[in-house]
């Protein structure tokens, strides 16, 4: 096969014929996945409001709960990669932190989210959706093309995406993950991958979603006012507050996870999911609006139902912050991005009743303080302004207030950025990542690689390839039979003969060296041990 055609099948392949394979994969499993979890979600209403009506039944709900709980502890265990949260499993994934088995994953996750929902558990359906995702795009190119590992990361960031787009409605959100939240870099082929499997999602998503009658968008149009400038003073209040608060709740994840890791260490983890699924059932009896998903929360306050109940909108939010954190932080499955969404709805409520009942601000203005408010809560707590502004847009009907919703967003991220906190999602990477390697120490490697000829490597930017997790080339000295340069920045294409200086951190210096030669092309090659840490 002659170079140029490898070169083109390199782009080829994992941009458009995976991508597209992934995608429609994706928006397959997660349409129906959307519509299970929405039966199992208002089977589980109905089922909390029968055992009220029935309090008998209580403490056989409790033996039913604590025997899940030691199911989920004993697969917890012996499979890590479905526990908590599906967005920080999926980054960890793709930054190739931590290794998975994808058919474990794919099924795994399904089952487990489901009988979170049916326990009414604050966690959602978008995690999960993301996670499924990524296991799809891996299985794609690992029973099609085993030999082309380099296609890997590509095909399951364009997998992530896609099931980011499709649970929740917002497709271009869905390829900003790619760039600000999976591998925080902006990359021409990285881009290319995510839009293909975004769009083949989205297209067969909303065919899917007419034939099963799922709705595509998340939330209904909102038919917000339009702000003027003399309205400015509206976005930097709310980006200010929800950015506090996103500060507290960032916070409040350390005490939490402090809490049951260090506190309560000695504690079996099979009680202490029982003791989050058994705090669930008792709030869930008292009021549904405690537990779940969040969604029809959302919805209800997005109607105006939460405009008067001030005091009863902040236990809610003191309670669902502090059981969404304690779910999270015991790492039983399901997603936390719906319910943060549902913090801030919480949270801008509080604001707008404020704002409206004691300061005298016009009603009209309800819907557009909560949709800013969930859009600062999204840039504050996840640390994705630009996600955030695109999301409030294509989700929450604020195309005609983009100038604020930009206010917003800038506000909250400075505000959480002054204090130093780091995202949620970046606070459970790092758990993962401790969770993973209690034993095992990092050693850094220096090694001088090739690129050999019709490797996946040819012809690309160093930008644009998803080298092995913490490897950094250090320099390149072009083949001289190229009067090719590649400058510090990654800034020209590598050529076959080039050589690279890489340095590499790794617990597993064996699948390292796979990857960098899955992308490099096959050869024999000396590292050295710089050192251990």
């Amino acid at each position: 096969m002659k170079h140029g055609s490898k070169q083109f099948i390199n782009i080829l392949f994992p941009a458009l014929i995976f991508g597209s394979m992934t995608g429609v994969l994706t928006a397959l499993f997660v349409t129906l996945y959307k519509l299970s979890a929405k039966y199992v979600i208002e089977f589980s209403e109905q089922s909390y409001h029968f055992i009220k009506t029935n309090l008998w039944m209580i403490p056989i709900v409790l033996v039913l709960l604590f025997g899940i709980a030691f199911v989920f502890s004993f697969i917890y265990k012996n499979s890590p990669r479905l526990r908590g949260g599906g967005i920080p499993s999926s980054i960890a994934i793709l930054r190739g932190i931590v290794p998975f088995n994808w058919i474990k994953v794919l099924f795994g996750v399904l089952i487990l989210s489901m009988i979170s929902f049916l326990i009414g558990v604050p966690l959602g359906n978008e995690g999960p959706s993301v996670l499924i995702g990524t296991a799809l795009g891996y299985g794609a190119v690992h029973c099609l093309a085993p030999k082309h590992r380099a296609w890997n990361k590509y095909s399951m960031t364009g997998g992530a995406c896609a099931g980011f787009a499709v649970a929740t409605g917002a497709p271009v959100s869905g390829i900003l993950f790619a760039i600000e939240e999976a591998h925080q870099r902006i990359s021409p082929m990285i881009i290319t991958v995510s839009a293909i499997s975004v769009l083949f999602a989205c297209i067969t998503a909303q065919l899917l979603s007419s034939l099963l009658g799922v709705n595509v968008s998340l939330f209904p149009t909102l038919q917000t006012i339009t702000l003027t400038i003399k309205d400015v003073w509206l976005p930097l209040i709310i980006g200010i507050l929800v950015g506090l608060f996103a500060v507290l709740f960032l916070k409040y994840y350390k005490v939490v996870n402090a809490f049951f890791n260090k506190t309560l260490n000695k504690i079996p983890t099979y009680l202490k999911i029982f003791s989050i699924f058994a705090l669930t059932l008792g709030l869930g009896l008292y009021s549904f609006s405690f537990i779940s998903t969040g969604h029809e929360l959302i919805l209800n306050l997005l109607d105006g139902n939460g405009l008067t109940a001030l005091i009863t909108l902040t236990l809610i939010l003191i309670v669902r912050s502090t059981l969404t954190l304690s779910a999270n932080t015991n790492k039983i499955t399901g997603g936390i991005f719906l319910p943060i969404l549902a913090l801030g709805a919480l949270a801008s409520s509080i604001i707008a009743n404020i704002l409206i009942q004691y300061l005298g601000l016009n009603v009209d203005y309800y819907q557009i303080i909560l949709a800013l408010g969930i859009t600062a809560c999204i840039a504050g707590m996840m640390k994705m302004p630009l996600t955030a502004i695109v999301f409030a847009i294509e989700a929450l009907s604020c195309h005609n207030n983009i100038l604020y919703v930009i206010v917003v967003s800038a506000v909250s991220f400075t505000f959480t950025e002054l204090f130093h906190t780091k995202s949620i999602n970046d606070s459970v990477v790092e758990n993962i990542i401790k969770n993973n390697y209690t034993q095992s120490k990092t050693t850094v490697y220096d090694a001088f690689v090739t690129v050999q000829k019709g490797s996946f490597a040819t012809g690309k930017q160093i930008r644009d390839i998803l080298w092995p997790a913490n490897t950094f080339i250090l320099s390149t000295t072009p083949n001289t039979t190229h009067l090719t340069q590649v400058d510090e920045h990654g800034g020209e294409s590598l050529r076959e003969g080039d050589l690279l200086h890489v340095r590499y951190s790794t617990r597993d210096s064996k699948q390292t060296k796979i990857e960098l030669l899955a992308i490099v092309g096959e050869q024999d090659f000396v590292e050295k041990e710089t050192y251990e840490v």
